[in-house]
């Protein structure tokens, strides 16, 4: 208990099991869009009456087309614009072309968290659907149906789920004025890679609901993102228990990084999901931006803590706000104990989410 209380204190908790996340796309050629299993959109495929079916390529595949996103927010190739009308579907409605002065053209937006959408419409593009001698048929989802994916804009980079983060980079300057130049946005991003469900799962709403909720706990954490380390270095974070030991030094497990991960089973852990040495080299966690970055999120996915259930749970399934605050501190802040600690997170949340202009939902205490 002693042990558990004290990892409390500097925000993390027990070793729990980690889980498998998928893996990135490519990146994005530039004037490619991109983002769902390094495939491109192509126009290559069945003929129908509306136009060409759009088909999946490899990127790097002589079937992969170059889009551009134009002013009035239409996606257009070689003079053509996306349209929904077309073959149904048991999944949505299979992505025509049609020309785009024509009666049938649509316009799709690509958002902030790159997705693309028809905003009028409530759709977005999927990649589920049936399968083709040339690909995989692109298909309109609502965009509050668990199909909605990530697809690069032109000239964009990255990966989908890391590419686009529903918070803007001006939008980070302004939440963080004087945070420490540790904790950079590019290094936040480039974490996300690691994690592509991280405020990309459900709706517009829920995603930027979980970015806020991220963003309010480890302001709490770190002082508005002034701390890098914990002040007191002086706790003996190691559990010598563990069969690895504390290689590092007994003393060199002390909270590091946005929810300021401490305990030499906790280095291990991170490491381990990490592929990076941890155990051996914890001081990497306040030397590199996205590894520092990388373990919040970690715990973010794993860390359940004094509740049952992990911070990206709680805010994609609804339990709310209040149970982030459980999974990371609750044995100190939840049921009536540390109501202060609580109260900031809470307040944290609410501006953020004001920020970005969605509700905060409910059960914000725990």
């Amino acid at each position: 208990m002693l042990r558990r209380i004290a990892a409390l204190l500097v925000g993390t908790a027990a070793v729990v099991a980690t889980v498998t996340l998928p893996a990135l796309p490519a990146a994005a050629a530039t004037g490619a869009i991109t983002g769902i299993a390094g495939k491109c959109v192509d126009v290559a495929g069945a003929n129908s009456a509306n136009g060409t079916a759009v088909q999946l390529y490899d990127c790097n595949g002589t079937g992969a087309q170059q889009w551009n996103v134009v002013g009035n927010g239409q996606i257009q190739v070689l003079g053509k614009c996306l349209d929904v009308s077309g073959a149904g579907s048991a999944n949505g409605t299979v992505v025509e072309l049609w020309d785009c002065n024509g009666t049938g053209a649509q316009n799709w937006t690509v958002t902030a968290a790159h997705d693309i959408v028809n905003v009028q419409a409530n759709k977005c593009l999927d990649a589920t659907g049936n399968s083709s001698a040339n690909g995989t048929r692109l298909q309109i989802w609502d965009c509050s149906g668990g199909g909605n994916q990530k697809w690069n804009a032109p000239g964009s980079g990255g990966g989908g789920g890391g590419g686009g983060f529903v918070v803007s980079e001006s939008q980070f300057n302004s939440l963080f004025p004087n945070r420490n130049g540790f904790y950079t946005y590019s290094g936040l991003v480039s974490a996300m890679g690691a994690f592509p469900a991280f405020a990309n799962t459900g709706s517009d709403t829920v995603k930027k609901q979980e970015a806020a909720a991220f963003l309010a706990n480890v302001a709490h954490e770190t002082g508005n993102l002034v701390y890098v380390t914990e002040i007191d270095k002086s706790g003996n974070y190691c559990d010598t228990s563990q069969s690895y030991g504390c290689p590092a030094g007994t003393y060199s497990y002390y909270g590091r990084g946005p929810l300021q991960l401490s305990w030499n089973f906790n280095y291990k852990a991170a490491g381990d999901y990490m592929g990076t040495d941890l155990l051996d080299n914890p001081w990497l966690v306040e030397q590199d931006s996205a590894i520092a970055w990388k373990t919040g999120l970690w715990y973010w996915f794993t860390g359940t803590g004094a509740g049952n259930v992990t911070s990206h749970n709680a805010m994609v399934n609804g339990n709310g706000f209040g149970a982030t605050i459980r999974a990371i501190n609750g044995g100190l802040e939840c049921d009536g104990k540390g109501t202060g600690g609580m109260q900031d997170r809470v307040n944290n949340y609410n501006h953020i989410v004001g920020v970005l202009g969605v509700p905060a939902g409910n059960n914000l205490y725990c």
